[in-house]
């Protein structure tokens, strides 16, 4: 009642819930809780001295481009902000970056449902709060839906990350201090893997293992040496570029030769084998899978961990409840349940269709001029087999660099690094574009536009989908 009085709201009607609702729309008096607020909101920048300066200036600019706002004028920004951001992605732009993707529009309406704010700690038939009856079905379905989209014995859902994921399967299968070896960071190994990630912070000593540039994966003979020397605790594969399949069955061999358990970590490439185009790391050999369920998976953010051990699986669940999920968004996990389904219904029609397209994409880049990273398979070099793949953005000042001349086209991508050239490249993917109806028809006009952004001959303000792809939007 104190905050209310201080903040002098204006009764404007009843909740159809019980209560008031108010308006807190005025200017704050000197002095209030709310200028206090805006202030700490305009100087917050000022304390992060650990961010570099193109950070801080940008947080300044946005908190002092909100600073005489009231609250209700903040809710209204913030609604103006989530309207911006689906027309950014929705209308404007035409998103090849692999990193994202869009839901089922059921899976969405999900996280909206009511359920975010609803603690489920404990297992079904076994809840700490009362009112879970629901909840702990919807828990159940989905991790039943995560086992039979990816074939496997054990699926852990309330993972709020990938990242999280890692650090789950980290805590199951090392104690702090012991050797991992892991992929290298400077191409495409995830931060995670890495000391300023969930494995160092875990206190996990960590060794990159040595890389095969012709099929940008593990170099399978380096790693068998260096394992004898190291003998690790866990060996850890996936990576962010994925071009061909991985040598899982091999580097499993090597693993079970030193003692060492064995990580696949399928954050991008979670897509080729959910759609049955990749051979499951699960099926070669793979202790654990995690993955993030937001990118070619095509679900909510948040993570998942997958196993055919019920060991692991046990510890995982211990570790998940009542270790550091004790409490989740029961509305993500709805989500991702609804999610899964689309791969039982659509799923290999849809991962067949990303590889074709992405190959269609990358040949017509090569045609317009366009140097293209490539991998040796069956004896010829290819651009991918994945959903993704990679440009040598060294004319354009490396891949970042790309990167923002395309944003100026309203065309979005990220950079990747390319093995002996640091961040040149540029990464591509199709996830998001071919869920929205891209096909390989309309890949010759997009390379073309792709060119045309990278040579700097097109501006942002033209609507990159108003080429021959407009059709591909929500609807």
């Amino acid at each position: 009642m104190a905050e209310q009085r201080t903040l002098n709201p204006q009764v404007l009607g009843s909740n159809p819930r019980g209560g008031t609702i108010f308006d807190l729309r005025h200017r704050p008096e000197k002095g209030s809780t709310q200028a206090n607020y805006l202030f700490a909101m305009t100087f917050a920048s000022e304390a992060r001295s650990w961010l570099s300066a193109v950070a801080c200036e940008r947080e300044k600019e946005i908190l002092g481009s909100a600073a005489d706002l009231s609250p209700a004028q903040h809710v209204d920004r913030i609604e103006e902000l989530i309207v911006e951001n689906r027309r950014i992605h929705d209308d404007q732009c035409v998103n090849l970056n692999p990193a994202t993707n869009v839901m089922n529009p059921r899976a969405e309406a999900a996280m909206a449902s009511g359920m975010g704010s609803r603690p489920s700690l404990g297992h079904a038939g076994e809840k700490y709060e009362m009112g879970l009856e629901a909840i702990e079905q919807i828990e159940v379905l989905t991790a039943g839906l995560a086992r039979e989209v990816f074939q496997c014995s054990h699926a852990e859902v309330r993972v709020p990350s990938g990242a999280i994921a890692n650090l789950f399967a980290f805590m199951a299968t090392c104690k702090p201090g012991d050797t991992i070896i892991v992929p290298p960071s400077d191409v495409a190994g995830h931060v995670t893997h890495q000391q300023p990630g969930a494995a160092g912070l875990y206190g996990l000593r960590i060794i990159e293992a040595p890389f095969d540039a012709e099929r940008y994966s593990i170099d399978v003979d380096g790693l068998r040496d260096l394992a004898e020397r190291e003998r690790p605790r866990l060996i850890t594969m996936g990576a962010s570029l994925n071009l061909l399949p991985h040598p899982v069955a091999e580097v499993r061999a090597i693993a079970d030769s030193v003692g060492a358990d064995l990580l696949f970590d399928a954050a991008h490439a979670c897509g080729m084998f959910s759609g049955k185009q990749w051979p499951n790391p699960l099926h070669e050999g793979a202790g654990i899978m995690t993955m993030s369920t937001y990118k070619s998976l095509g679900g909510p953010a948040g993570g998942m961990l997958l196993t055919n051990r019920p060991d692991i699986a046990e510890r995982v669940d211990a570790i998940a409840y009542p270790g550091l999920t004790a409490n989740f968004d029961p509305g993500k996990t709805a989500a991702l349940g609804i999610s899964l389904t689309d791969w039982l219904t659509h799923g290999e029609s849809y991962a067949r269709r990303m590889v074709s397209v992405a190959a269609s994409l990358a040949d017509y880049l090569a045609e317009d001029g366009l140097t293209l990273f490539t991998v040796s398979h069956n004896g010829t070099r290819v651009p991918t087999l994945s959903h993704q793949f990679a440009l040598d953005a060294t004319e354009f000042g490396g891949g970042h660099a790309a990167a923002v001349r395309l944003r100026e086209a309203n065309v979005l991508a990220s950079a990747i690094g390319l093995p002996g050239r640091g961040g040149v490249g540029l990464r591509l993917g199709v996830p998001e574009m071919v869920r929205w109806g891209l096909t390989e028809q309309h890949c010759a006009e997009l390379a073309s536009f792709i060119k045309r952004g990278l040579r700097g001959d097109l501006a942002r303000g033209r609507p990159c989908r108003s080429g021959s792809w407009s059709a591909c939007r929500r609807s």
